[in-house]
């Protein structure tokens, strides 16, 4: 599978990685300049604090120094408290909505791009994948476009302001921090690797989890059918099993950093403290340090050390974006299998198909169409029979282009199909499936699909072409009945009826059956033939069919097997051949008693 196997060899470096996600950053970089003032005035009033805090604390025993002048020191230190917070709230709301705007960007584009899939591509993919990379993964990346990379800068500047406030009130203090501080980072590039592997484990089992869910969900009726509950929940149990192993594999690891950084944290202040206060007492390495200066300094060690372990929550933050960001990158770097040409063009068309010496194979080597040549005039109404795997449905599914062939030629209207644009072709081909698919919402939403130039009287003169006013009008809100998940409240035959109704609407030059009356009752297989026999002089018609009954008006039938066409005719020239049709048709109908011949 095609998406299995780029998961497996898809591994950036965080350089590339950064890159393509920075592209989508681009666009608002003056947003993020913005933000990144904000942050340095933040960064800067949180320095302050500190400073002007331990300065009234000095102020505190000199007689010289007016109570007024006191209050005005602590003042300006709670005030630099409370506007570096303030100014971290407005730079975090202004982040989240720049975060906003872009994930908007990326769902749009993810999801465009998998509409361009072929329908080869997407049945190879599992639907729960998809979604997961839609949603799950997306949100993952909201994190590291509205606080991750931001919070990076802020630490780093944190880090680097503090540490030069220490030198500037004591180098040898300053000193002893520094000597600890590279075992802090070794620490953190230890765990920034392991931590890698593990985010992209848990996004992979993650992956899994929602591919397995959005199958069996799907399929629960058949589960339930044939009693195999107890497998499927086995089954379920080994998928959310391997996920909650990746995920306490995250914790632990994440778990164990953690405690040492706050260790190494606790072992510094207890060494600053105790040089301090001897230095304090003593003479220093540069000169005598008071116990304002201590205390002064105890707050910048805080500070010190807090965006380190805040740096260690913010590479777990980044690590866990960047596998979700392989992830979707894996989806975007896939590409579709069906495109238009260079030189394709918008066409008007006539309605004339030509198949012409046509090979074509799902799996290399497994031919499925051989050789296969035929003609479809404008107006014609063609049907294709034969057994199961023949190779019918292929033909409807390469008109349309869900797939290109490997040799041989299409034409349309005497134009390569490749050259025509894959939306004006299939613009103007209606399809009527076996399984009819049908959204939440209204009767008039699964039939105007989006198509704001389809009026409710267009939708009501459709169903009524069809026959399906019968069973709409029974309804007080008619075409505005709703429709459940997938049809769910609605019988097959009337799920066809709609399906039929919306083909017609949008008024198609071409009109694609297929095996769309095998599911049905002889009810509304006859409404449909009768609403077949209203249209069938204004379209070209191309039915696939196992029912004969539904076919015999068909000017034009090809008889398939194996891939090959063994026979062509009308129904009457068929049966007069005695041949493959004919002993299709006589096992259909000799119970009924009816002539043959």
């Amino acid at each position: 599978m095609e998406i299995k196997e780029k998961e497996k060899r898809y591994t950036l470096s965080d350089k590339a990685l950064f890159k393509r996600i920075f592209k989508y950053m681009r666009p608002h970089v003056w947003r993020y300049i913005i933000g990144i003032l904000l942050v340095g005035l933040s960064v800067a009033l949180d320095i302050l604090h500190p400073y002007l805090t331990g300065l009234a604390l000095k102020e505190l025993g000199n007689e010289n120094i007016d109570l007024a002048h006191h209050i005005l020191l602590f003042s300006l230190g709670v005030l630099s408290a409370i506007l570096a917070n303030v100014v971290g709230l407005v730079q975090n709301l202004f982040m989240h909505k720049t975060g906003q705007y872009i994930i908007y960007e990326i769902r749009k584009e993810v999801f465009s791009h998998i509409q361009k899939f072929s329908h080869h591509q997407l049945n190879e993919i599992p639907v729960g994948t998809l979604v997961t990379r839609c949603t799950a993964d997306i949100n993952v990346l909201f994190t590291l476009y509205t606080s991750v990379l931001i919070n990076i800068l802020r630490y780093v500047a944190t880090l680097v302001g503090v540490f030069i406030a220490m030198i500037l009130l004591n180098v040898k203090l300053a000193l002893i921090v520094l000597a600890i501080f590279p075992t802090v980072v070794i620490l953190t590039v230890v765990f920034r690797i392991m931590l890698r592997k593990i985010h992209r484990d848990v996004r992979t089992e993650v992956s899994k989890m929602n591919a397995f869910l959005s199958e069996n969900i799907s399929g629960m009726k058949i589960t339930q059918l044939f009693n195999q509950e107890d497998k499927k929940y086995n089954e379920f149990k080994t998928a959310n099993n391997r996920l909650k192993v990746a995920s306490l594999k995250e914790i632990f690891t994440f778990g164990v950093f953690r405690p040492l950084i706050y260790v190494i944290y606790f072992t510094t202040v207890i060494i600053i403290l105790y040089t301090g206060s001897n230095d304090a007492i003593t003479a220093g390495f540069v000169g005598v340090i008071t116990y304002n200066q201590l205390y002064t300094f105890y707050q910048y060690i805080s500070r010190f050390f807090n965006p380190i372990q805040n740096l260690a929550d913010q590479y777990n933050n980044l690590q866990s974006a960047f596998a979700a960001a392989e992830k979707i990158f894996t989806i975007l770097d896939i590409k579709p299998e069906i495109i238009d040409d260079e030189d394709a063009v918008d066409i008007d068309l006539v309605g004339k198909i030509e198949f012409k010496n046509v090979w074509f194979s799902y799996i290399e080597g497994e031919w499925i169409l051989k050789d296969v040549s035929f003609t479809i005039n404008p107006h014609d109404v063609v049907a294709f029979v034969g057994a199961t795997g023949a190779g019918k449905s292929t033909i409807l599914g390469l008109i349309v282009r869900n797939y290109d062939i490997q040799k041989g030629q299409i034409l349309i209207d005497g134009i390569d199909i490749k050259k025509i644009k894959i939306s004006s072709l299939r613009s103007q081909i209606g399809q009527m499936l076996q399984d009819v698919f049908l959204f939440s919402g209204t009767i008039a939403d699964n039939i105007r699909l989006n198509e704001d130039s389809i009026t409710d009287e267009d939708i009501k003169r459709a169903c009524d072409d069809v026959n399906a006013s019968h069973f709409i009008n029974k309804n007080e809100e008619g075409i505005y009945s709703p429709v459940g998940e997938r049809g769910n409240n609605l019988s097959l035959g009337q799920r066809q009826l709609i399906s039929f109704a919306r083909v017609l609407v949008h008024k198609p030059k071409f009109i694609i059956l297929d095996e769309a009356t095998s599911n049905i009752d002889t009810e509304t297989e006859l409404l449909i033939q009768d609403s077949l026999e209203k249209v069938i002089k204004n379209n070209t018609m191309i039915m696939v069919a196992h029912r004969l009954s539904t076919i015999q008006h068909a000017n034009k039938i090809f008889v398939f097997d194996h891939g090959e066409i063994i026979e062509s005719g009308s129904h009457q020239e068929l049966l007069k051949q005695r041949g493959r049709y004919y002993q299709l048709y006589k096992l259909q109908y000799e119970k009924s008693g009816l002539n043959n011949d």
